[in-house]
């Protein structure tokens, strides 16, 4: 009897779920098996790789070793679309790596075949470069490899690693991560890989990294000027530091030398003072002055500062811009010393959900709140997939046209959603509900009246009697948010019933392109849209695409630019009709010309705001 390949009627999600059940919840009810895809999906974007309350993270890792083993061989492609996704839209570092070189370890101990386009790269070179986007992720990859399929590294992997050496590898970089507690130091990784650098700079920053890592007598750094600025900063006296900052100049100093905020004590060889903090602040990004709000008070920066601060956690554009996650401002939130941050931080949380969708109809939503929700999502943190589950269903009630907000566990409450009411202060209303009796809430609080009904959970339900998706109606559709990635799946798989997970912005506009369309669609199915339009908030270009004579503007607020390119691929000064125009926003700037062969795609850089991620390709859009 076929389990997934059946025919349904109306549209199915991207992750397939069993139409029958045939295993068990780990509370001990009738469960359902999803497909391999559809496993690891659920698995890799919900718990990273720490323990959760049913499952170890060796079990975890030991359970998707298999499955990436499968799918790798059997759909690379799939693999790397969803490793692209999972790395620059979910922002899932760790999963994201091992799961790559788990990838390339079972095609190549299979022997799997690549069938490639003219000119691309090999699928194994390309999973693993897919996945490394910040600077210390290629020595991350390499200490994985050796830790676990030995000190012998394939050539796939190698040229992998290098081509994201050369992406990432710039003087500002080096600086930043290079750090003598690595196990693979920059040198190190450039040593075993022999990346070709872009440029002569590159090269000598190259040599340099090499000479640094064994402690060379003689170093030159003469064609490397941020590291030359770096290195006279560090010689000047703290006295000479403080003057800088009371003129204002510091920040700019410290960015010439590839320095950050966090420097500045050692420069000073003292602790923070008010006006250290004053003279850093206007330059600080979202994360940083949400991680520093204690301080801030500790210091007791002017109120004026204070003013400034809060007007730069309110302000959309930078909140975008920093890509930071909603829990790491309820994280904020929670740890704020003083009642002042709270209204900002709470305007800083509604940015970073703008991707919740308004949704239409009245839509009931269930807020898991049983006993196995209250585990801790990550070791360093004490937020749990409760408050993910709050924080979310809260965001999509008060956006909705109409909502029931329901908590449930053993029992079940209606949560009062106050008109142009906020996230933060509506959390209190939650509480903990024991057992997981997912089919007793939706009998209590399921109307004629609802359009659909959104439950984020963990699946593992127990109370008695139907599974929750028996409860709901044929033609209502029933959207699962499974935040903890078990392998068991609360309700079949049949027309109406759809899966997520990880919660991230491209998850959310699937619950409408899913009940509007024909077919299962994946989160990177939602990022890439069919008329050629760009994402949503994104600047829209003259025209939709563009033919192979033409070329199109991309605007970035970032000055940086040799990162956002293939590897390889530096600015040039020549337009052809192969040639994608790049250009920053802002008076006084020139565009940056990057030869694009028709069949290339191309990817921003990790740091690059959502307002820009989008590379378009001449003659349609590509990620």
């Amino acid at each position: 009897m076929a389990k997934f390949n059946k025919p349904t009627p109306m549209a199915a999600s991207g992750i397939q779920t069993s139409t029958h059940s045939d295993t068990t919840t780990f509370g001990g009810q009738r469960g359902y098996s999803h497909d391999p895809r559809s496993e690891l999906f659920l698995s890799a974007v919900s718990s990273l790789t720490d323990n959760t309350f049913y499952e170890s993270e060796s079990g975890r890792l030991t359970r998707q070793r298999v499955l990436v083993g499968d799918i790798a061989v059997g759909d690379p492609r799939w693999m790397l679309s969803f490793l692209r996704w999972l790395r620059d839209d979910a922002r899932i570092r760790t999963a994201s790596l091992i799961i790559a070189a788990d990838a390339v370890h079972a095609r190549l101990a299979a022997g799997a075949a690549d069938n490639l386009a003219p000119g691309e790269r090999g699928i194994n070179r390309q999973l693993i470069e897919v996945v490394l986007q910040r600077p210390d992720e290629p020595g991350e990859m390499l200490a994985y490899w050796h830790s676990q399929y030995g000190r012998t590294v394939p050539k796939p992997v190698k040229r992998g690693v290098a081509d994201a050496v050369v992406r990432l590898y710039h003087q500002r970089s080096l600086l930043k991560y290079d750090g003598t507690s690595k196990g693979f130091r920059f040198g190190d990784v450039i040593e075993l890989t022999h990346p070709k650098a872009s440029s002569p700079q590159q090269g000598a920053l190259f040599r340099y990294a090499i000479d640094r890592r064994h402690n060379r007598d003689t170093i030159d750094i003469g064609d490397l000027p941020m590291i030359v600025e770096r290195e006279r900063l560090k010689a000047q006296p703290a006295e000479l530091i403080h003057r800088l900052a009371d003129q204002g100049t510091l920040p700019d100093i410290l960015a010439a030398a590839g320095m950050t905020w966090e420097a500045v004590p050692s420069l000073v060889d003292g602790p923070w003072t008010p006006q250290l903090w004053e003279s850093i602040i206007p330059s600080m990004g979202v994360m940083a002055l949400a991680r520093n709000l204690r301080n801030f008070d500790a210091a007791g920066v002017s109120p004026q500062m204070a003013q400034l601060v809060s007007e730069k956690l309110s302000d959309a554009a930078g909140v975008e811009r920093s890509r930071i996650l909603p829990m790491r401002l309820l994280s904020a939130y929670r740890a704020a010393p003083s009642v002042r941050w709270h209204a900002p931080l709470e305007a800083a949380l509604q940015h970073s959900l703008a991707a919740i969708p308004r949704l239409d109809g009245h839509t009931l939503i269930l807020v898991d709140r049983s006993g196995s929700m209250f585990y801790s999502t990550s070791q360093r943190s004490d937020l749990t997939f409760a408050d993910t589950a709050a924080v979310f269903g809260t965001a999509l009630a008060l956006r909705a046209k109409r909502a029931t907000l329901v908590e449930f566990g053993t029992l079940s409450n209606q949560v009062h959603v106050p008109k142009g009411g906020s996230v933060l202060p509506m959390l209190s209303r939650f509480s903990d509900l024991g057992g997981t009796d997912t089919a007793r809430a939706l009998r209590g609080h399921l109307r004629p009246e609802h359009t659909r009904v959104v439950i984020l959970t963990d699946e593992q339900y127990t109370g008695h009697g139907a599974d929750p998706g028996a409860v709901v109606p044929a033609h209502v559709p029933l959207h699962t948010f499974n935040l903890v990635g078990y392998r068991q799946a609360h309700a079949a798989g049949s027309s109406n019933r759809y899966w997520y997970g990880g919660l991230s912005d491209a998850s959310w506009p699937l619950i409408m392109l899913n009940e509007n369309s024909s077919r299962g669609r994946w989160p990177w199915d939602a990022v890439k849209p069919a008329t050629g339009e760009p994402k949503s908030g994104n600047p829209k270009p003259d025209k939709p695409t563009v033919t192979v004579s033409e070329t199109v503007t991309v605007l970035s607020d970032s000055g940086a630019h040799n990162q956002y390119a293939e590897p390889g691929i530096g600015p040039q000064t020549v337009v052809g009709p192969d040639t994608l125009v790049w250009s920053p926003s802002g008076e006084g700037t020139q565009p940056m010309q990057i030869p694009m062969p028709v069949d290339a795609g191309y990817r921003p850089h990790d740091d690059v705001p959502p307002s820009t991620r989008k590379w378009w390709h001449l003659g349609r859009n590509r990620d």
